[in-house]
């Protein structure tokens, strides 16, 4: 009875009272981006779902993993960047960038296998089982240092971070300053990238004479979307080129080769070299090729064949579907060049052997300032210096084992190849070079070692000694 007795006269909790606001419908997207913002006329053109043609099936699943636990967790949650820009042109993005408010610390928090990554500016790496890695970056103000200097300053997080639309206008192109909203599956527009794409334009945020002084790499990233997309530089933006192409020496020496590396190997290269060499950059960024093109009765003649080769490395990289190493990329851009030069003529050879010395030091002085992997440049002369010993058997129709034997054989007869079809020439199949090899080897006249015991150990009689 007591126990029945306490069960009637437990104390309940009172109801709570709904508070007003839950009857209230819920604001709109569009309201609810602008909000962000004390002037409502500065907000972004927003993009609804059924209006544009990305889809999360589009998405890798890890990228959506970390943008629905970022979005769970009360934090806003963009992909930026050029997978957005990728996605709208209905290709494949290399790689999927994320840009949230939650600072480098508040994400590591969020993500058991993440780390904090870079010194100048700080960002998250969250790593996946395959090796897979999504880069998370809080979004930023429009401040003239890096962290480093702004901690040293004594500035905080909030002079450092800032809101969407501010990382927005600090990104170069416009094409590549859109945010696809994981909340919404809306695309977010500060900058009129969506006009742009549907344009065909490349242009810069803001004056472009300010951002190519700012950072003039931004020049060669306004050239290779150009070449990528087969868009159209803006006038005022190619006009700023030309003007300010000289100050790309201004920037660090890897941080330029880097950015150029990725031009050669892209599937585009023809594209970016004919931009390159139009806009006046070639010289500023390759001052020792240019060399080779200031010989006014041949620079047309060297320059199309430049754009030719290029084109034959493409359609390896893209129709084929070769992966290749840049080493293979640098040669493909260096050796028409020096195929029609005196220096590489002088190392003509009389017999097979491979020039691999002379060839280093002539790579060194066409490439300097630039410094590649020790491998990467051994790997360079290698394959450059191969050329002669296939250039020298060709012409006599004799092929040496030695030759076609060693292990980059391949690789080097790939780039002999790319050259000949550039120039309209017949091109060598490896099946014909090493049956020619065996056919030669059987016929060479030379007996073989008889087999049985040493000849100091066979008696005179022909009998076994004793």
């Amino acid at each position: 009875m007591a126990r029945r007795s306490y069960r009637n006269h437990r104390q309940r909790a009172p109801k709570r009272k709904r508070d007003p606001s839950f009857f209230l419908p819920p604001p709109s997207i569009e309201d609810s981006q602008k909000s962000l913002f004390s002037d409502v006329a500065t907000g972004p053109s927003i993009i609804p779902r059924p209006k544009h043609c990305i889809s999360r099936k589009n998405i890798e699943p890890e990228a959506l993993k970390v943008l629905y636990r970022l979005k769970d967790h009360g934090y806003l949650a963009y992909l930026v960047g050029g997978s957005v820009r990728d996605l709208l042109l209905g290709k494949k993005p290399k790689d999927f960038d994320i840009g949230t408010d939650a600072t480098p610390e508040e994400v590591r928090k969020l993500f058991r296998y993440s780390r904090i990554i870079g010194k100048r500016f700080r960002l998250v790496h969250v790593y996946f089982r395959g090796g897979k890695i999504i880069e998370v970056s809080t979004f930023r103000r429009q401040i003239e240092l890096d962290d480093r200097e702004a901690f040293r300053e004594g500035l905080g997080p909030d002079s450092i971070f800032g809101s969407p639309k501010e990382d927005a206008f600090r990104r170069d192109l416009t094409i590549n300053g859109l945010f696809y909203n994981i909340a919404d599956f809306s695309i977010i527009d500060y900058v009129g990238g969506i006009k742009d794409l549907q344009a065909g334009v490349i242009r810069t945020i803001g004056d472009p004479e300010r951002r190519f002084i700012r950072d003039p790499v931004r020049m060669l990233r306004a050239i290779r979307h150009a070449a990528r997309t087969g868009f159209k530089i803006d006038d005022v933006t190619w006009q700023a080129i030309l003007r300010h192409g000289d100050k790309i020496r201004l920037c660090a020496i890897p941080r330029v080769r880097d950015e150029w590396l990725k031009d050669i190997g892209s599937g585009f290269a023809s594209a970016w070299m004919k931009l390159m060499l139009e806009s006046g950059m070639f010289h500023h960024v390759f001052p020792g090729l240019s060399l080779y093109l200031s010989h006014e009765d041949k620079a047309e003649e060297t320059k199309k064949l430049l754009i030719s080769m290029l084109k034959q490395v493409d359609r390896l990289v893209r129709t084929d579907g070769k992966t290749l190493g840049d080493s293979f990329f640098v040669a493909a851009m260096v050796y028409p060049l020096l195929h029609l030069s005196p220096q590489w003529k002088a190392l003509e050879p009389v017999k097979v052997r491979w020039p691999t010395h002379e060839v280093r030091a002539l790579i060194d002085s066409i490439f300097f300032p630039y410094d590649f992997k020790r491998a990467d440049r051994e790997h360079l002369a290698q394959l450059l210096s191969s050329q002669w010993p296939i250039i020298f058997c060709a012409a006599k129709g004799r092929w040496q084992k030695r030759v076609y034997n060693k292990a980059m054989f391949p690789e080097s007869l790939l780039l002999y190849n790319c050259l000949q079809r550039a120039q309209g020439q017949p091109v060598l199949e490896m099946s014909d070079i090493s049956s020619k090899g065996r056919s030669k080897a059987k016929g060479n006249g030379k007996r073989g070692r008889r087999r049985g015991r040493p000849r100091h150990l066979r008696s005179r009689s022909g009998g076994k000694q004793t």
